[in-house]
């Protein structure tokens, strides 16, 4: 049989099922979507492709999936570091977006963030931002999966005026946008501290007709939890909003009681070990909510408070941190931290049938990771080189819904040096007085 591509790895490591190795097999892709995976000799007698890739020293897993970004933010990396949240937020990130955040800023700074990731493997992003048609329409035009969150916040931005004009405006594009194949659009409000109770009732019932996720930071720092006189978990309980399609970052400050409610109502956490650490946030008590039966993804956050888009980096952290919180070794364990970066991803955006697995069916989002590297030798098992070992500067190829848009570390979509140009300009101007 012909089939689009035939790629031959030292490993493959499916996630589904899991903890699972398959050493000297083959995965086949036709039509932008994964048609086999065999042993290699198996897959030569059986298919005939127009393309062969021999990657004899490599790990090929899922496309890793971030779970939780601010992409255009990437453009205020290295901005005003070592400060709290809200100090951060209000005396420094605020002032900045209110005077640069336009179309041509979200552009510049989706690309430089579409690049960073590919490169690092991510194939999937869920993103938090002004101007989402903007990142949608970068997405797409790179060959890159995307949920772009339609923005809430009850304050004015260049984006919308007021609570009404983003639904307004958020509902327009995902209308837009709802048959193309790569892009979906959650309601993104930014955090209960932020979002009034009308404008939250609203689009929990939006959400429902639509059968969209809504994907908002909860419970970030212990400032926020302490505001008001109920938690905001249990105001969102109230409003109806905590659901199967619920999606919460951070959720640093949990009881519980919370942990409990939370995973009864079968809805999501993304957590962000290594933004929440730089901002001294607090840590997620992760292997307890796994316990608990709650669904935990891996996001980077904006790369302003991160300050990198590293999803390797992101895997390490949160398992080695998890150790430390849970004071148990084996807690988060590397294929947990690797399932959580890729089909617990997936499963939080609503697009598990889609993505975040290599299952024959599913679309071809790849990452081919050289392992023959000097840092990852000897190998005695792959998953815990992944997570422990290995960087995202050791991935080679990445595919796409079947696309190579990473092929042999470089860029298929993107122009670098054409990308640096406009970054220097963006780094000229962010540095003047605001």
């Amino acid at each position: 049989m012909q089939v689009d591509t035939l790629i031959q790895a030292r490993w493959i490591i499916p996630v589904e099922p899991h903890n699972v190795i398959l050493e000297d097999h083959a995965l086949i892709i036709h039509e932008g979507r994964i048609l086999d995976i065999l042993p290699v000799r198996q897959a030569h007698e059986k298919y005939q492709p127009k393309q062969l890739e021999v990657l004899a020293d490599h790990a090929l897993i899922p496309g890793l999936i971030n779970a939780h970004t601010h992409l255009a933010m990437t453009l205020f990396r290295g901005i005003s570091a070592d400060l709290h949240l809200m100090d951060w937020l209000e005396n420094h990130i605020w002032p900045l977006e209110k005077k640069w955040v336009n179309e041509a800023f979200v552009r510049d700074g989706t690309d430089l963030a579409i690049a960073e990731m590919l490169r690092g493997g991510t194939t999937c992003f869920n993103d938090m931002y002004f101007f989402p048609e903007i990142t949608a329409r970068q997405a797409i035009h790179h060959g890159m999966r995307a949920n772009v969150g339609l923005i809430l916040i009850d304050f004015p931005t260049a984006w919308a005026d007021d609570p009404e004009h983003y639904i307004e405006k958020g509902l327009a594009l995902h209308e837009e946008l709802r048959h193309e194949p790569l892009v979906r659009t959650p309601f993104a409000p930014h955090a209960p501290y932020t979002v009034s109770d009308e404008p939250l009732k609203q689009i929990s019932a939006l959400a429902e007709e639509l059968n969209l996720p809504i994907h908002m930071h909860v419970h970030e720092t212990h400032h926020e939890v302490s505001q008001g006189d109920q938690r905001p978990l249990q105001r969102l309980h109230k409003l109806g909003l905590i659901t199967p399609s619920f999606i919460a970052v951070h959720m640093t400050q949990l009881t519980d009681s919370e942990i409990k409610k939370f995973a009864q109502a079968g809805a999501h956490i993304v957590h962000c070990p290594e933004s929440n650490l730089k901002l001294a946030s607090g840590f997620c008590p992760v292997q307890k909510c796994l316990d608990a039966g709650i669904n935990v993804a891996l996001g980077t956050d904006g790369a302003a408070s991160n300050n990198d888009l590293d999803m390797f980096g992101e895997m390490r952290t949160a398992a080695l941190l998890a150790k430390g919180v849970a004071k148990d070794a084996s807690a988060v364990s590397a294929a947990t931290a690797l399932r959580m970066a890729t089909l617990n991803g997936a499963k939080a955006l609503g697009i598990d049938d889609i993505t975040g697995s290599l299952t024959i069916g599913k679309a071809a989002d790849l990452c081919a990771i050289d392992l023959s590297d000097i840092e990852t030798q000897p190998i005695y098992n792959a998953i815990t080189h992944l997570v422990y070992s290995a960087s995202r500067h050791q991935v080679s190829d990445v595919w796409v819904a079947g696309k190579h848009c990473l092929k042999n570390k470089q860029l298929t979509t993107l122009d670098l040096e054409d990308l640096k140009i406009k970054l220097a300009q963006w780094q000229n101007d962010l540095q003047l007085p605001v």
